[in-house]
């Protein structure tokens, strides 16, 4: 990795298990890191914050980017982990379990990374995305696939709108965890 001492970083879904190795890579590397979530992270490296938000709710955005903004200063990246899985069949899904993964998955892409192109003057920004959404949707993951080819979308937007940020989302097959 990239040294980034002093850059700072913000990163959604910080106290989830992707948004925690996202975090201690960052601090390695030597930035200045956001830690949000909906309740603030704990128990983190040296070099990151945290702080809580909704992310799926416009004025929680606002309200902790400008807190952000005011506190640490303008950020360099956003490194977007927030997300659900729920599968099921197409037929059998209600529209609250829908809500519910757009929400998380694609609303909060869509406040944060608008959040960040207002106040970014140039940097990174990345959203993790999945197979399942890039490359081709398996039966019984409708809302999900759809959520994370949202979120592919949304940041290929952003990056043909600012040419300073380079946007771009990673897309996993499955992401493995151990000690």
């Amino acid at each position: 990795m990239n040294d980034l001492t002093d850059r700072l970083v913000i990163v959604t879904g910080a106290g989830g298990r992707l948004g925690r190795v996202v975090v201690r890579h960052l601090t390695e590397a030597g930035a200045l890191v956001a830690a949000i979530d909906r309740e603030a992270p704990s128990d983190l490296p040296d070099g990151a914050r945290g702080f809580a938000a909704d992310l799926t709710d416009e004025a929680d955005v606002d309200r902790i980017f400008s807190e952000l903004a005011s506190e640490m200063g303008t950020p360099w990246a956003l490194v977007h982990t927030v997300g659900t899985w729920d599968g099921g069949p197409l037929a059998e899904t209600s529209l609250d379990s829908w809500r519910f993964v757009m929400g998380l998955n694609l609303t909060s892409a869509f406040l944060c990374v608008r959040e960040a192109v207002r106040r970014m003057d140039a940097g990174r920004i990345i959203g993790i995305a999945s197979r399942q959404g890039a490359d081709r949707a398996p039966a019984q993951q409708a809302a999900y696939a759809a959520s994370k080819a949202g979120v592919i979308r949304l940041l290929e937007a952003a990056s043909a709108e600012h040419d300073d940020i380079a946007c771009v989302t990673i897309a996993p097959s499955m992401i493995l965890f151990g000690d």
